[in-house]
This record gives C-alpha cells, sequence and structure tokens, in this order.
C-alpha cells in the first residue's frame, strides 16, 4: 500500500496540533493567571491608599495608651509617621539608642494594629481622571480578565469537543509514521495511519483550525493589550468592573456587606431567589440584582434607596424577571414630570414593550394594552380613568414616588389602591427617607402588607432600634450611597425628560414659529403660570427629595427670566441669587450664607455668573434648567461643587423637555462629543468644535418650524 505521505509530514501535522493545543490550553488558563493578576494589583492599590493614610499618622500615636516609648528618639532616626515604622524590621527600629528589641516588638505590634484598622476602613476607587500606576495596572487586569473569560470558554470546547479525535489520530499515525515502521506495518495499521494523517489534516483545515487559530489570536492581542485600550474598556463597562473587582477580592472596594444590611434568615431567602435577565439590555450592579431578588422573593414591598442608586432600573429588571417567566402585563404608576423618562428607561434598558396611558388618547392606549401586554406607564393624575375588568389581573404594579399615596383619604391614594387590587404583586419606590416619618411609612406599608402594617404601629416610637428595623426589613428596604457605591467616581449625571403639558406645548409652539430664539430655548419656563410647567414640578420634586437626604441644590439657568422664575417658585427655600449684576464680593457673601443654610436649602444662579470662579462644595445636588451652547459652561458650572473639599457623591440633573429644541440640542452636543472623542485631539480649538453656534440653532428652529406646520396641517386635513 503506497503511503500519501512523508514520514516528515506525518511528524510536522502531530507537531502543528501539538502547538495549537498548547495555545488553547494556555488560552482557556488564562482567567486564572488574569484573576491573580487582580488579586496583585488590587492589593496593592489597597496598600498605596492605606500607605497615604498612614503617613498621616504621627508616630506619636504609639504612645496614645502612655507606654513610654522614646519617640524622641525615633524622630531623630528618622521615624517621623507610622509609614515609616511599616517597612523598618525590629532590629532596624532596636538600634535607635534608646530602644530595646523588646520595645521595638511592642512597636512593630503595635503598627500593625493600626495598619490593620486602617486597612478594614480604606476604600479605593477607580477614576479615568486618575489614572496611578496602581489604579492602571488593576483596570489592565480586570479589562483582560473580562475580555478573557469567553475566549477561555470558546477554547474549552474546542479543546474537549476535539481532544479525543486528535489523540486517537496522533496514535495511529504514530505507529506507522517512521520509514521501517511503515515496511512492517499491517494493512489494517497502514490504512489507520492514513486515515489519522487524512483527519488530522482535515481538523487543522476545517472549523477546529480555523476556530483555534481565531480565539489564540484574540488571546495573544488580549495580552498584548494596552493601559489605554483597558481605561476605555472601563469608560464603557465599569459596571461589570467592579461587579468582577467584588467578585474576585470581595471587600476591597469597603463593601464587605453580603447581605446588604438585611436579617440573616431573610438574606439567606434572597440570595437563593432564581433571577431571570434575559431580556434586560444592562448589567445590574450586585447590591442592584440583590435589589430585585427582594422584589422578587417577597412580592409586595417598597424600595427605599436613596437617589442615585438606580431604583427605576431594578424596578424594569424586576419586570424582565417576572415576563420571562409567563408575566405579559404590568403596570407603573408615577408623577407627570417623569412618565417620559420612564417610557425611555424602559425601551433603552430592556425588550419590554412600553405603552404611555396619558392625556386625550388615554382610553385607546389603555384597551390596546390590555389587548396587547407590556409595560402600562400612566400618572397619579391618569388612575382616576384606568379602569380594568374585574377579573382582568396583571403581574406586577410599580408605584413610583410612592409617598405621593401617603394621605390613605387622597383621591390618588385611592385610585392607586383600586388599580392595585387587579395586581398579583405591589413594588412602591421612594428615595424619602421615610424612618423620619414613620406615619407615612406605616401607611405606605398598610397597603402591601397590613400584618407587618400592624405590628410596627405600636414601634414607631421606636423607629431607630434594631427591633423596629428587622420588623419591617420582609417590607421595607433601603440602602444608602456610601454603602453601597464606595467605589465610584464622585459625579452621577442625569437626564430627566419632561413631557409638555398643553399650555407649555402652546407657548413653545408661537415662541418657535416667532423665531424668538431666546423663548423657545426657554421651553417649559416660559408659560405664564409655573403650574403648568413640567420643569418646575420636576425641579419641586428633586429639591424636596434633595433635602430629605441632607442635601443643597445649586440651580443654573442662562436667562434672567428663569432664575426669577425659580426664585419666586421655591420662595424661601433660595438663597439671594447670583446673577451678572452681584458684586464679586456680594457673591461670596451669598455662598457663605447658603454655607452655613439648612440641607433643602437652594442657590440659584445665572450660569455664566455663579458658574464660574465660586467654591460652593456644601452643595452636592446640581441642576441646569436648560442645555447649554458651550458644553465648557456646563462643566465650569459643575465644577463649582464638584471640587477638592467635597465629600459626597455630586448629582447632576438636565432638565429637558421632548420633542423640544431640547432633544436636538442634546443630540446635536451629543454628536459633536462623539466624533471629538474619536478623533480630536485636547486641544481649545477642538473643545469649541463642540459648541454650537447661532446658525446651527437657527436649522434646529427651522426644523422645528417644519414639524409644527406639518402637524397642523395634518390635523386640518384630518378635521375637513
Amino acid at each position: 500500500m503506497a503511503r500519501p505521505f512523508s514520514p516528515t509530514e506525518a511528524k510536522r501535522i502531530i507537531e502543528s496540533h501539538q502547538k495549537t493545543i498548547e495555545k488553547l490550553n494556555k488560552a482557556a488558563s488564562s482567567v486564572k493567571i488574569y484573576r491573580a493578576k487582580v488579586i496583585e494589583a488590587s492589593d496593592a492599590l489597597v496598600a498605596k491608599e492605606v500607605l497615604k493614610v498612614l503617613k498621616d499618622i504621627p508616630i506619636e500615636e504609639i504612645n496614645r495608651e502612655k507606654r513610654g516609648f522614646r519617640v524622641k528618639a525615633l524622630r531623630d532616626h528618622g521615624y517621623r509617621t507610622i509609614a515609616d515604622i511599616v517597612s523598618a524590621s525590629v532590629y532596624s527600629i532596636a538600634s535607635v539608642h534608646g530602644i530595646s528589641e523588646d520595645a521595638a516588638y511592642s512597636i512593630k505590634i503595635i503598627v500593625n494594629n493600626i495598619v490593620s484598622k486602617a486597612r478594614q476602613e480604606t476604600k479605593i476607587k477607580l477614576n479615568s481622571d486618575n489614572r496611578s500606576k496602581e489604579a492602571t495596572a488593576l483596570v489592565l487586569a480586570l479589562s483582560q480578565y473580562r475580555r478573557s473569560q469567553p475566549v477561555a470558554d470558546e477554547c474549552r470546547q474546542l479543546l474537549s469537543k476535539n481532544k479525543q479525535a486528535v489523540e486517537y489520530a496522533e496514535e495511529d499515525l504514530n505507529s506507522a509514521a517512521g520509514s521501517l515502521k511503515w515496511l512492517f506495518s499491517s494493512k489494517v495499521k497502514k490504512q489507520k495511519a492514513i486515515d489519522a494523517y487524512n483527519t488530522l489534516v482535515a481538523l487543522l483545515e476545517g472549523n477546529y483550525g480555523r476556530e483555534a487559530e481565531a480565539q489564540t489570536t484574540i488571546a495573544e492581542t488580549i495580552d498584548r493589550s494596552s493601559s489605554n485600550e483597558a481605561w476605555e474598556d472601563f469608560s464603557a463597562n465599569s459596571v461589570r468592573f467592579f461587579n468582577d473587582l467584588e467578585d474576585i477580592n470581595p471587600g476591597v472596594l469597603g463593601n464587605d456587606d453580603a447581605m446588604y444590611g438585611l436579617p440573616e434568615d431573610l438574606a439567606r431567602e434572597i440570595q437563593e431567589e432564581c433571577f431571570f435577565p434575559d431580556g434586560l439590555l444592562c448589567e445590574l450592579r450586585r447590591y442592584q440584582e440583590w435589589g430585585v431578588k427582594y422584589a422578587l422573593h417577597q412580592e409586595r414591598i417598597l424600595l427605599g434607596d436613596e437617589m442615585g442608586l438606580g431604583k427605576t432600573v431594578q424596578a424594569i429588571a424586576t419586570m424582565v424577571s417576572l415576563r420571562n417567566t409567563g408575566g405579559t402585563h404590568f403596570v407603573v404608576v408615577c408623577p407627570a414630570s417623569v412618565i417620559t423618562n420612564w417610557c425611555r428607561e424602559i425601551r433603552k434598558m430592556s425588550l419590554l414593550s412600553v405603552t404611555k396611558i396619558h392625556g386625550a388618547g388615554r382610553k385607546a392606549a389603555l384597551q390596546s394594552w390590555v389587548k396587547s401586554g407590556g409595560v402600562a406607564v400612566t400618572t397619579y393624575e391618569t388612575t382616576a380613568y384606568f379602569n380594568l375588568p374585574d377579573d382582568f389581573k396583571f403581574k406586577l404594579m410599580v408605584v413610583d414616588e410612592a409617598h405621593y399615596i401617603k394621605n390613605p383619604e387622597a383621591r390618588r391614594t385611592v385610585n392607586v389602591k383600586n388599580i392595585s387590587l387587579h395586581a398579583e404583586r405591589l413594588l412602591f419606590m421612594t428615595g424619602t427617607a421615610l424612618e423620619n416619618k414613620v406615619d407615612e411609612m406605616i401607611s405606605l406599608i398598610r397597603v402591601l402588607q397590613p400584618r407587618i402594617a400592624s405590628q410596627v404601629q405600636g414601634m414607631a416610637f421606636m423607629s431607630a432600634a434594631p427591633q423596629f428595623r428587622k420588623a419591617i426589613a420582609p417590607v421595607y428596604y433601603r440602602r444608602k450611597r456610601e454603602d453601597v457605591l464606595t467605589e465610584l467616581p464622585d459625579l452621577i449625571e442625569s437626564k430627566e425628560w419632561c413631557t409638555l403639558s398643553h399650555n407649555e406645548e402652546v407657548a413653545y409652539e408661537q415662541a418657535v414659529l416667532s423665531k424668538n430664539y431666546a423663548e423657545a430655548r426657554r421651553v417649559s419656563w416660559n408659560v405664564d403660570d409655573l403650574k403648568d410647567s413640567s420643569k418646575a414640578a420636576r425641579l419641586l420634586e428633586l429639591v424636596t427629595e434633595a433635602e430629605s437626604e441632607g442635601r443643597k441644590v445649586i440651580v443654573f439657568s442662562f436667562f434672567l427670566d428663569t432664575i426669577r422664575k425659580v426664585s419666586m417658585l421655591l420662595g424661601d427655600r433660595c438663597t439671594n441669587p447670583i446673577n451678572g449684576s452681584v458684586t464679586p464680593q456680594r457673591r461670596q457673601e451669598i455662598i457663605d450664607e447658603f454655607d452655613k443654610a439648612p440641607a433643602g436649602t437652594v442657590l440659584v444662579a445665572q450660569i455664566q455668573s455663579g458658574g464660574t470662579g465660586l467654591n460652593i462644595q456644601s452643595a452636592s445636588v446640581v441642576v441646569l434648567c436648560e442645555p447649554q451652547f458651550k458644553p465648557s459652561i456646563e462643566n465650569q458650572a459643575i465644577s463649582r461643587a464638584y471640587r477638592m473639599g467635597q465629600t459626597r457623591n455630586v448629582i447632576v440633573y438636565r432638565l429637558l423637555c421632548e420633542g423640544t429644541v431640547d432633544e436636538k440640542i442634546m443630540s446635536t452636543l451629543e454628536s459633536k462629543q462623539a466624533i471629538f472623542d474619536a478623533f480630536a485631539d485636547k486641544s481649545v480649538a477642538a473643545m469649541e468644535s463642540q459648541e454650537m453656534d447661532e446658525r446651527t440653532f437657527g436649522n434646529i428652529i427651522k426644523e422645528e418650524i417644519d414639524r409644527i406646520n406639518a402637524k397642523y396641517s395634518k390635523t386640518e386635513q384630518l378635521n375637513k
């Protein structure tokens, strides 16, 4: 039987397979290597942060308990802080005149205890603006770990699927590959060798070889990835980075409470609850997933997380999970000021369909939702018209800003309760701290779980006691930012989309059609009565919520008339406003008054005047009344509060109206930003290219005029 390959070719094909297997094994094990790198890098970053703390602790601290150590001798020898002692050996310390070896051992024990306590209190942060050597090493390791996981999985599958075939083929080929072996091999063995050779060639030239080459090339690329690529990955996937870090090195972010404040027995049950995220288009933080499991397990709850922790996404994820287990209909009841925001967020973060039930078409919209399912989003006012068939049931009702129904006698409370009779589950949400308003809390709990409400009614006076918190744990769940977001950068930005009322829409369209640029930009603030302003309504809610969390607020606008209206709206909550006519000395006096004022106080400022040259660290909520043409002006204004000395996360809210120039300005600026990020350097000219000019805004006004005219033309045709 003629041999279709030479011994050299046989040897070469076997070696090629062995190299492929070696590469696949290396790629498959890369996850473990990167995981170890994450631990090493995160520990190094923690050590650096701890060292910073220790450098601020004077050497005198070792004598806190009056141990009589000769501190002056240590100082004279160069040991001035606890950090200096950390790196010194016992024998180095004992070499100091007046310090015995016994004293040196005692000093090291005391210092090690200080280090241990500092380590427990140290919380590391990852921030794109702080790319230290240690932070970069950690971000790079996390990026490689994240990206290597799917590659490692593919490589393991390739090995598992083809391992046996390759080994058998190599064995059969080896048995008859050499010249002498071939001569003395039986016909059967020769045929096996030929088949084995063909098998190995086919594997390398087929899907196995191509996929192995592709995956190992990706693995090598990941291994060579740069720190810049890693930081870009971090910016795009920060939630995943923090989740991985918490998983790999628990407690390194300063949050080692695995039960997120729940009693142990309840926490174990929550941990076992199943969550089905298919169709959720975002990644949850671990505390958010825990909140979802709590809602799924307890069924009728009040979620009281602080503002900025993502109560909305937790509600959406809960609906997604219920949809995956057979739920078809869901309801969200919210203030009119955030109905647009809810619709946008549901579409953005999930595959759930949304029906807005509000305004003139509410009846038809309700019928459509009953028939086709999805999420019905409605307002407290519209609940009066939310009539459902007696036998109709839906899976979950979400009630946002649930403190709106704190009064049991109020009409909207009665309406919400009536709708809730059709719901299998209830999820009430509020960012207001109800611990300070126990009667309101109990009123809401009574709707959700009457038995618990009755149980704690007589304990209201003990609202701060552990017994009270344990009693309400099955129904009321609240996390604070400092407990679960220890690693976040100190700036949280949010777009607050509002829906125009009829009067707002009329005023806006008149401004656009008359080409009054300033009035068009003052959308929602240019109505005669601010009771008609959706932005004013949302601002009041944000100020109230900020007050409940012990925060102060800065409100910025470009327009003097808006400043005056906001000041009148908020009344005694405001300090004197800051505008161009206020002298620099008086501005600082106003800031000083604001610094001393209580939580809930609002500073209203014209953005060109209050946005530069002032330090306002006592405020941690910033509200922008309209989008600015120059992002640099917004950034300067935000930096008044977000600067050195600020001890709280700064939350920035942009008040925007859907279907107006607000939307088009933001879209234009975001497009410019994307181009800038992709191609431009950080020069002044590049920054200016991000700004809008009057010509661009004129084009936006022209588009709006065409849209409004087309709308009325269509209405006239329908009325004929």
